[in-house]
C-alpha cells in the first residue's frame, strides 16, 4: 500500500493544469464552431478524425489526469491503475491516429505533423504508462514522470489547436479552392 502523502504537493499543479486542459477545451469548441460555417468537403471528416479529435482527446486526457492527481484516494493503487490505463489507452488510440493519418487524403502530413500529431504524443502516452508503472518502486520519480506527460499533453494540445486554427484561417479548404 503506498501512502498518500505521495501527492500531497501535487494539488496547485493539477489544479493549474486541469483547469487549462479544460479552458482550452471549451476554446476548441468555440474555434470548431466558428469555423463550421464553411462547406464541408470531400475527406474533411477523416482529416478531422486524424487532426482535430486528437487535440480535444489530449486535453481531455490531461483533465483526467488533473482530476485523478487531485482526488482524495486512500491509496495511490487505485490512481496508478487509472494512470496505466490512460497511458495504454493513450498508446492504442495513438496507433489509430497514425493510421487516420496516413489514410485521410484531404492534407498532407509534414514533419512537423508527424512530431506533433503522432511521435510526441505516443511519448506522453508510453511515459505515462511507464510512469504508472513505476510508482510502487520509484513513487517521487514516477509521480515526475507522469506530470511530465500532463504538461506535454497539454502543450502538445496547444500547438495543434493553433496549428489548426492558423491552417484554417490562412490556407483552409476554403482558400485552396481560391
Amino acid at each position: 500500500m503506498i501512502d498518500m502523502t505521495a501527492l500531497s504537493g501535487w494539488q496547485n499543479f493539477y489544479v493549474i493544469v486541469g483547469s487549462s486542459a479544460g479552458a482550452l477545451i471549451g476554446l476548441q469548441f468555440v474555434v470548431i464552431t466558428l469555423i463550421a460555417n464553411r462547406p464541408i468537403g470531400a475527406g474533411q471528416g477523416a482529416s478531422a478524425g486524424a487532426y482535430a479529435t486528437p487535440t480535444v482527446v489530449h486535453f481531455g486526457t490531461v483533465l483526467l489526469l488533473s482530476a485523478i492527481g487531485c482526488a482524495p484516494w486512500p491509496t495511490l493503487t487505485a490512481a496508478e491503475v487509472l494512470w496505466g490505463l490512460l497511458g495504454l489507452g493513450g498508446v492504442i488510440y495513438e496507433v489509430i491516429v497514425v493510421r487516420r493519418m496516413r489514410t485521410q487524403s484531404l492534407y498532407k502530413a509534414v514533419f512537423e505533423d508527424w512530431l506533433f500529431h503522432a511521435l510526441l504524443p505516443l511519448a506522453a502516452y508510453v511515459a505515462l504508462a511507464v510512469s504508472a508503472e513505476e510508482v510502487r518502486a520509484y513513487s517521487r520519480d514516477a509521480l515526475f514522470g507522469i506530470a511530465a506527460a500532463a504538461l506535454l499533453l497539454l502543450f502538445i494540445g496547444i500547438h495543434n489547436a493553433w496549428d489548426a486554427v492558423t491552417y484554417h484561417i490562412f490556407s483552409g479548404p476554403k482558400r485552396e479552392a481560391e
